[in-house]
C-alpha cells in the first residue's frame, strides 16, 4: 500500500505539475480557455476549475477544511475569473503539500467515511485508497486539459515524475 513518502512525492508532483499547465493555459486567450472543447468538462477553464472543487471536496473530508458549494455539474463554473481560479490552485497545492507532510502511516491505514452527494449515500473506503483515487483523479483531468492546451496550440512543459519532482528534497531516492 502507498505511504507518506508516496503521498508526499504525489502532492509534490501535482503541484508541479499544475503550475506547468496552468502557465500553458496563461498563453491562450482566455475565449479560449473558456472554448468548449468537447472535454467531459467543457473548456480548459472548466476542467481546471473542476479539479480545483474536487481537491477541495475530497480535503474537506480527510482534513475537515471548508467543502466547495455542493454539486459536481456546477464545479466548472466554481471560480469565474482565470487569475482568481488560478490563485486558489496555487493556494491549495500548498495547502495539500503541507497536509501531506504531516501524513503517518497510521493515518492510512484508516479508513474514511463520508456523504456523498453524487450517489446520495454514505461511503466507506480505506483512506489509502481513497487518497490514491484523489491523486489519479488530478492525473485523469490533467491529461485532459493537457491534450486541449495542445490542441489550442500551446505545448505544455514536460509531465515525467521522475525529473521533475526533487525527490532529494522530499526524502525520497
Amino acid at each position: 500500500m502507498i505511504s507518506p513518502a508516496w503521498c508526499r512525492m504525489m502532492a509534490a508532483y501535482n503541484a508541479e505539475m499544475n503550475r506547468r499547465l496552468y502557465a500553458a493555459a496563461a498563453e491562450l486567450p482566455d475565449a479560449a480557455r473558456r472554448q468548449d472543447r468537447g472535454a467531459w468538462f467543457g473548456s480548459i477553464h472548466g476542467t481546471l476549475c473542476h479539479l480545483v472543487w474536487g481537491d477541495r471536496q475530497w480535503m474537506s473530508r480527510f482534513a475537515g477544511w471548508d467543502p466547495p458549494p455542493p454539486g459536481i455539474k456546477g464545479s466548472p463554473a466554481l471560480i469565474a475569473d482565470w487569475d482568481e481560479m488560478r490563485a486558489a490552485r496555487t493556494a491549495l497545492d500548498a495547502r495539500i503539500e503541507a497536509w501531506a507532510a504531516g501524513l503517518t502511516p497510521e493515518w492510512l491505514a484508516g479508513t474514511l467515511v463520508w456523504f456523498s452527494g453524487a450517489s446520495g449515500t454514505e461511503m466507506t473506503s480505506p483512506r489509502a485508497v481513497t487518497l490514491t483515487h484523489v491523486f489519479n483523479h488530478q492525473t485523469h483531468h490533467r491529461g485532459q486539459a493537457h491534450a486541449l492546451i495542445t490542441q489550442a496550440g500551446i505545448r505544455p512543459a514536460d509531465t515525467d515524475l521522475p525529473w521533475i519532482v526533487d525527490l532529494k528534497a522530499l526524502g525520497i531516492g
